[in-house]
């Protein structure tokens, strides 16, 4: 049986990306859609952008963004209702995928892979972009404008000056807490929210300790859930708009259970009840959490 330290030192490394393996499926993968974007559009630059590039998504490897920036006669779609760029490209994808594996959401499409011994990403998100004067415009159909300001670019930005400000740990608790989110049925949504609300909660210092780190976020987290918390960008909506006054509650009931178990865990282990305390730790991040 582990050690908690020992538990907590596996745990970071399970949950840690990505992987040789994992850089290499997402580029290859990468490379294939942007080719069948380049064949059907202008499209003047490409990266990978969201939780995956600020290294902050947990596995199994879901929703990975390639951000496709359009340009020459293709800059017309930002004219047009963004349904008529998310449909093309759903098309397109349809087309080369399968249909059935291609979906319209929100600000992007969809595409979902099988997971096999040979394919680690299950899934990339295409997002269609403009560029504007100091960022970028991105569809979002649930929006008054239908258009959402944003700038990946700055959000990753202030992911690597806030990890390399904490010893290099913040984003090792942010897979940790996004671990507990998906675990729980997801409480808190976006997921991105919890990386938006750990830039302010992990301040000054890292102070060496995952257990108590996860407590003190946890019990803060639940205490300012309510709280508007804007895009760091200051470019788009709030990031908070997402859950609705319900959600928000349930949210906070979440989050002080997880500072609860996290005491408990801790007072569990300081008695010597080693492995009642590890099971604990278990219960709060799910199977990727090994006792042994």
């Amino acid at each position: 049986m582990f050690t908690v330290a020992e538990a907590f030192a596996k745990f970071r490394g399970k949950i840690s990306i990505p992987t040789e393996k994992e850089t290499k499926d997402a580029s290859r993968r990468q490379k294939e859609i942007r080719s069948i974007m380049d064949g059907e559009f202008h499209v003047d630059r490409d990266f990978l952008s969201g939780s995956y590039a600020r290294w902050t998504k947990t596995k199994p490897l879901k929703d990975v963004d390639i951000f496709c920036v359009l340009g020459g006669d293709d800059k017309k779609h930002r004219d047009e209702d963004p349904s008529v760029i998310l449909t093309e490209v759903s098309r397109i994808m349809g087309t080369e995928y399968g249909a059935e594996n291609v979906n319209i959401q929100t600000r992007s499409v969809g595409i979902a892979f099988k997971n096999t011994a040979e394919e680690e990403i299950m899934s990339f998100d295409v997002v269609t972009a403009f560029d504007a004067d100091n960022h970028y415009d991105v569809p979002d159909t649930k929006s008054a404008d239908k258009w959402t300001k944003t700038d990946p670019e700055i959000h990753k930005d202030l992911a690597r000056d806030k990890h390399a400000a904490y010893s290099s740990e913040w984003k090792g608790l942010v897979r940790m807490i996004k671990t507990w989110n998906r675990e729980h049925e997801r409480p808190v949504k976006p997921s991105f929210l919890l990386e938006v609300m750990a830039l302010e909660l992990f301040d000054g210092d890292f102070g060496g300790d995952y257990r108590y780190e996860l407590k003190g976020f946890f019990a803060t987290a639940a205490e300012r859930i309510l709280d508007v918390w804007p895009d760091p960008a200051g470019l788009g909506p709030d990031v908070s708009m997402r859950m609705n006054s319900f959600e928000k509650d349930a949210a906070k009931t979440a989050l002080q259970n997880a500072s609860d178990q996290c005491l408990r865990a801790i007072q569990l282990e300081r008695g010597g009840k080693t492995g009642d305390a590890l099971r604990v730790w278990q219960e709060i991040f799910g199977q990727q959490f090994s006792m042994s």
